[in-house]
């Protein structure tokens, strides 16, 4: 049996490690085994963080959109509701970006939201 030494297998395996976690802070970028866990790491963080990603942006549209309603002289679970029995179908995130950009806007729909619950 002839002797394997993996010289070239093996660099460019760690080769391409390493080229992944260029950017890392100190030894995570330089030293191949430190490095490898990192990668494995930051990959795992990606996957799950680009679902988590979803949450956290329902999660900003309504606390705009409770801001905005609250100044419109109602609470977020009311407007909402409100809107639901008027039969105004608007995703959190247009009306989140019209709470930002067009607070004239925004106020219709509160109008129609307090519609639908008979409040005046």
């Amino acid at each position: 049996m002839t002797r394997v030494k993996r010289g070239y297998a093996r660099h460019q395996r760690h080769n391409k490690i390493l080229k992944i976690a260029k950017g890392y802070r100190a030894s995570s970028s330089k030293l191949y085994r430190v490095a490898n866990e990192q990668v494995l790491h930051s990959l795992s963080y990606a996957f799950a963080h680009r679902r988590k990603k979803k949450g956290d942006f329902r999660k900003l549209w309504i606390a705009r959109i409770n801001a905005a309603a609250r100044m419109n002289g109602i609470s977020y679970s009311r407007m909402m509701d409100g809107l639901k029995k008027s039969g105004v179908s608007v995703n959190r995130k247009i009306l989140a970006d019209l709470a930002v950009n067009d607070a004239s806007a925004f106020s219709q729909y509160v109008a129609m939201a307090k519609n639908g619950l008979n409040i005046q």
